[in-house]
């Protein structure tokens, strides 16, 4: 049958229609989700923006930063970074004043070459040196009360090597040719010191005191003591020893005063005068006698008693 003719039967058919239309899309509920879910993507974008932005703005970090930060990887040579931290070869480069809030690990801290390094804490710094375990070995602690150096010894040397000063368990040795002490009070040593010399500086007094115990210097080649300035005192409350066992006490001066040398009894006879001899006693005791034209010391042994 040609197809015209099939046409018009077709269309003369009893009970034949229109040509369907079929509708396509989303309509109802689902294009209002559609909708709403398109909404909240598009707030999340700008959001994530807007952090974005917040963290590159207080970071310091900027468009050409964020591009030289990420050719760094490719040219090693780029030195960028954010604010005042820079990448550079040998590491990392801060400028300026930094605050950490966590322990920091390096391996070399060092400031520009010219300028100072300062560690500043509100209540203490602390230097830890470490073993393989995790150990401490060494530590060091500046606080606001004192500094604190915990090892196994303690050194301070000059720039060319020299010792000045070592502390450990066993000794501590002062290597300076002159250690000064200047406190009012003076040094207090409560167990013995060992030195070649003692002096005080020009002009100013030298005092050996001990308040409570006694003062022992010995030497095995002998003890000198001179003031080529002034006076030289010795006192005590009871008693002043001066003791050789195999030698001799010289008393060297042109003038030897003995003020509160105890006097003898006065003979009934004979006028007083003013001229006395010294005389001792078997147990070391010296006393004035009246002189006379002979010795009087037999005489006023009432002294020695």
């Amino acid at each position: 049958m040609p197809q015209e003719q099939y046409m018009q039967h077709r269309s003369t058919m009893p009970g034949s229609e229109g040509p369907q239309v079929y509708k396509v899309g989303i309509y109802g509920w689902r294009k209002r989700c559609l909708y709403f879910f398109v909404l909240l993507l598009m707030i999340l974008i700008l959001v994530n923006l807007a952090m974005t932005i917040w963290i590159l703005k207080v970071m310091n970090f900027t468009i050409v930063t964020c591009a030289k930060w990420s050719m760094s990887v490719l040219y090693p040579r780029t030195q960028d970074g954010m604010g005042n931290l820079r990448i550079t070869e040998k590491g990392l480069k801060l400028e300026g004043d930094s605050e950490f809030l966590q322990p920091l690990y390096a391996k070399e801290i060092q400031s520009r070459p010219g300028n100072a390094l300062y560690f500043k804490s509100a209540r203490n710094v602390t230097v830890n040196i470490l073993n393989e375990q995790t150990k401490v070995l060494t530590q060091l602690i500046t606080g606001p009360k004192a500094v604190e150096a915990y090892g196994k010894k303690f050194e301070v040397k000059t720039v060319s090597g020299k010792l000045l000063f070592s502390a450990d368990d066993h000794e501590v040795v002062v290597g300076a040719e002159r250690l000064r002490v200047l406190g009012a009070e003076g040094t207090v040593f409560p167990k013995s010191i060992e030195t070649p010399n003692v002096r005080a500086d020009p002009f100013k007094e030298l005092r050996l005191e001990s308040p409570t115990r006694s003062l022992v210097m010995e030497a095995p080649k002998g003890i000198e003591i001179n003031a080529e300035a002034g006076n030289m005192e010795a006192t005590c409350r009871t008693e002043l020893r001066l003791e050789s066992k195999d030698g001799e006490i010289k008393l060297d001066a042109a003038r030897i005063r003995l003020p509160r040398l105890p006097h003898g009894s006065y003979t009934a006879t004979g006028t007083r005068q003013k001229v006395y001899e010294v005389c001792v006693c078997a147990n070391g005791r010296l006393f004035l006698a009246q002189a006379g034209t002979g010795s009087t010391c037999q005489i006023n042994t009432n002294v020695c008693l």
